[in-house]
């Protein structure tokens, strides 16, 4: 919630039961905007989607900042994507082709000194993610071996969730 409370454009891949949204939502500027995209395609019921139900209530109850829903997978979204992006959090598919996917969809959006957030994305005592989560496998392939992107370097990491920032452009 800290790296949201300046960020006026924030989106998130992967709301489920909108918890982080609504932790997003209460934290950022209430003129800010935030998106939400996910397909909402698991619901068993899909007339019902209790899911999308949840994510709903969860985020309208917090918060104030313009919400705008996106019912579509991220690569698609990311087609009529244009804005910049000051906070971008990966939390949709887990596969590690997926969330680098995301990644190169995405990141080219987010503004000098923005932050890119990647959940279940590190191992931690008595933490739930493996070696194998495809979160871990990417994050330590694209940020924590020698060769990875000097445009972007981890700024913190906390339970699961790692951070990420992008260096100012010269």
């Amino acid at each position: 919630m800290r790296h949201a409370r300046a960020a006026r454009t924030i989106v998130e891949i992967g709301v489920a039961e909108g918890a982080s949204a609504a932790g997003l939502r209460e934290a950022m500027p209430a003129d800010g905007t935030l998106y939400l995209i996910d397909p909402f395609h698991l619901s068993r019921i899909p007339a019902l989607n209790f899911l999308k139900r949840a994510a709903r209530r969860a985020v309208g109850s917090s918060g104030s900042a313009r919400t705008v829903w996106i019912e579509s997978f991220s690569q698609d979204a990311v087609h009529d994507w244009k804005s910049p992006i000051d906070f971008l959090l990966i939390d949709g598919d887990h596969r590690e082709e997926a969330v680098e996917r995301d990644w190169v969809d995405w990141s080219r959006f987010v503004k000098d000194d923005g932050v890119v957030a990647f959940h279940d994305a590190r191992l931690f005592p008595s933490g739930w993610p493996t070696p194998d989560y495809g979160p871990v496998r990417f994050i330590d392939r694209a940020f924590r071996r020698e060769s990875n992107d000097a445009e972007w370097s981890i700024i913190e990491e906390v339970d699961s969730l790692v951070f990420v920032s992008r260096r100012k452009r010269l």
